[in-house]
C-alpha cells in the first residue's frame, strides 16, 4: 500500500496475471450456456453477472467495467435465447456502477460485497425486466419472491466465488 496515495485506485497495487481476465469470464460464459441447457436450476445462477462484478469492484476503473460488463452480455446474450442486447445493456449498468462503488467505498470486507452484490442482482434483474417487458414489449413476469430467492442464492455463491478469485490476485 503506498503512503500517500491520492485515491484509492492508487492504493491498491494488486492486479490479476492477463491469462485471469481471459480465462475467468470464458469460463463463466462457458458453464452458464451449457450447464442451464442441461441443468435447467442452474439458470438461477448468473455466474458472468459475478464476473463483471468482481473485476468492476477490483478493478475499480468505471469506462473499463462498462466495457467489459457489455461486452460480457453481449457474449452471455449470443449464447442465451435471451434478445441481443438485453444482457449486454444491464451488465454494462452494473459495470459502471460497480466500478463507481468500487473507487469510492471499501469493496473489499466480505460484508459490503455480500450487500452490494444482492444489491446488484436486483438491479441487474430490474434492467432485465424492464428491457423486455417494456422495450421490447415480450411477456415477462415479475415475481418478488422469486428474484429475491434468485439475488440471495447469486449474493452466496459469489461471495465464494470472490474470496477464490482473491487468492488469484498478484503484487506489482
Amino acid at each position: 500500500m503506498a503512503l500517500m496515495a491520492s485515491t484509492r485506485r492508487e492504493a491498491d497495487d494488486r492486479s490479476f496475471p492477463l491469462l485471469i481476465y481471459v480465462l475467468i469470464p470464458a469460463l463463466a460464459l462457458g458453464l452458464q450456456s451449457f450447464v442451464s441447457l442441461h441443468f435447467p436450476l442452474f439458470a438461477t445462477l448468473d455466474l458472468p453477472l459475478m464476473v463483471v462484478i468482481y473485476f468492476a469492484m477490483t478493478r475499480r476503473n468505471p469506462a473499463a467495467s462498462t466495457i467489459g460488463g457489455a461486452l460480457m452480455g453481449i457474449a452471455q446474450d449470443a449464447l442465451t435465447r435471451q434478445p441481443l442486447g438485453v444482457f449486454g445493456i444491464a451488465k454494462a449498468v452494473i459495470g459502471y456502477v460497480a466500478g463507481s462503488l468500487g473507487v469510492r467505498i471499501d469493496t473489499e470486507s466480505h460484508g459490503t460485497r455480500l450487500l452490494l452484490t444482492f444489491l446488484f442482482v436486483m438491479l441487474h434483474n430490474a434492467i432485465d425486466w424492464v428491457l423486455v417487458r417494456h422495450l421490447l414489449t415480450e411477456p415477462m413476469v415479475w415475481n418478488w419472491f422469486h428474484e429475491l430467492l434468485r439475488a440471495v442464492i447469486n449474493t452466496l455463491v459469489a461471495v465464494v466465488i470472490f474470496a477464490l478469485l482473491d487468492r488469484a490476485k498478484s503484487r506489482e
